[in-house]
Order: structure tokens, then C-alpha cells, then sequence
């Protein structure tokens, strides 16, 4: 089912619920859906630009709790991250680290990858293994470590 299908009846779902903050994030995500369709390209929008849509909403969110806990303001970031709970429905499963660590291996070994040099060479291949699957900033956290740079 394509999102914007998804998005229709997850909206309507939570206009009989009353959910207030699922509404006002499930309306985001169909306002970045009409975005799109508005822009001219005259095309439904594939699989891997519905991932980039979600993904950039996430990562949004997630910038936004932690400026918002700098700025000591736990009331806006808990709202944040009951936004971002219920976004991460919209995306695949998330891996854990250790399986990050296991494919960041798996790739580094195909590219022979082994110091700080092989980073520009290794990085993007993970990324593009991973994407909408790990949270960029874990997986460079990861590419750097099974690399000696930390």
C-alpha cells in the first residue's frame, strides 16, 4: 500500500480517536505528501522518495528534542518525541547495533576497507545498505569505530 494511502486512513483513524498529537503528525507527513504532488513532477511518488520523506521527518524531530533539551525545555521535546515514536511506525525496522556492526563488517571486508584512509570509499556503501533501515549518525558512529578513527 502506497504511503499516501497509509497516511489517508491513519489520518482519519486518529480524527476518530481524538488523538491530538497523532492528528497534528500524521497531518505533517500529508503535508509533505501534497508538497510533492505539487511540485510539478506529475508522478506518484516511488518507494524510496516516500523513505527520504519519512526519514527527513524523523531526523527533524530528533534535531529538534535535542535543541529543545539544551534549551531545558522537556515539555516541547516529550511532545517531540511522541511525534517521532509514531513517525517510526512509517519506516522499516530499525536494526541494532550489533547488526549495523555486523553489515558495516560484511561491507568493509567486500571493499577492503581497513583505516581511516577507506572512510570516504566505505561510508556510502553502508548507507546505501542501510538506508531507512539505521539512524546515520549510529551507522558513522560505527563506520569510524570498525576503522580505528575514534
Amino acid at each position: 500500500m502506497k504511503l499516501k494511502d497509509v497516511i489517508n486512513e491513519q489520518l482519519k483513524a486518529a480524527m476518530k480517536s481524538g488523538d491530538k498529537i497523532r492528528l497534528e503528525t500524521i497531518r505533517s507527513i500529508r503535508a509533505l505528501i501534497l508538497e510533492f504532488e505539487k511540485s510539478g513532477i506529475n508522478r506518484e511518488m516511488n518507494e524510496e522518495e516516500e523513505l527520504k520523506l519519512v526519514t527527513g521527518a524523523v531526523k527533524k524531530r530528533k534535531e529538534s528534542i535535542e535543541q529543545f533539551r539544551a534549551a531545558g525545555r522537556e515539555d516541547l521535546a516529550a511532545k517531540e518525541e511522541a511525534e517521532l515514536a509514531i513517525l517510526l511506525e512509517f519506516l522499516p525496522q530499525q536494526l541494532s547495533e550489533s547488526e549495523i556492526l555486523a553489515e558495516v563488517q560484511r561491507l568493509a571486508g567486500e571493499l577492503g576497507a581497513k583505516s581511516k584512509e577507506d572512510f570516504p570509499k566505505l561510508m556510502p556503501q553502508v548507507m546505501k545498505a542501510l538506508k531507512g533501515k539505521a539512524d546515520g549518525k549510529i551507522v558513522r558512529s560505527i563506520v569510524e569505530k570498525s576503522l580505528g578513527m575514534n
